[in-house]
């Protein structure tokens, strides 16, 4: 199984318009595109996980660039994800005078 990233996903594109667009380059074995949390709109862009290294290659090399909806796709490896560093409030000074 392979991770994909893939970004400048048109924010009216569904998951059902990648899933038909990626499923011609092999088997899904998920597929998501990131949401607001608050708005519960799309970011923009998402991951997909395709169910073999070679179906991941044919989907960066078919469909890197491709037009969907207006908007060229970016289709690459996705990145291990990093350690995110979070807000600590503890000893911050304030004391909610």
């Amino acid at each position: 199984m392979k991770k994909l990233y893939v970004g400048n996903i048109p924010y009216n594109a569904t998951e059902e318009d990648l899933r038909e667009l990626f499923s011609e380059c092999g088997e899904i074995e998920s597929l998501k595109i990131m949401k607001d949390q608050f708005t519960g709109g799309s970011k923009g862009f998402g991951f997909i996980e395709m169910a073999t290294e070679d179906d991941a290659k044919k989907a960066i090399t078919t469909l890197q660039g491709i037009d969907l909806k207006g908007k060229s796709l970016t289709v690459a490896e996705a990145r291990p994800q990093q350690k995110r560093q979070g807000f600590n409030t503890r000893g911050s000074g304030y004391r909610g005078r």
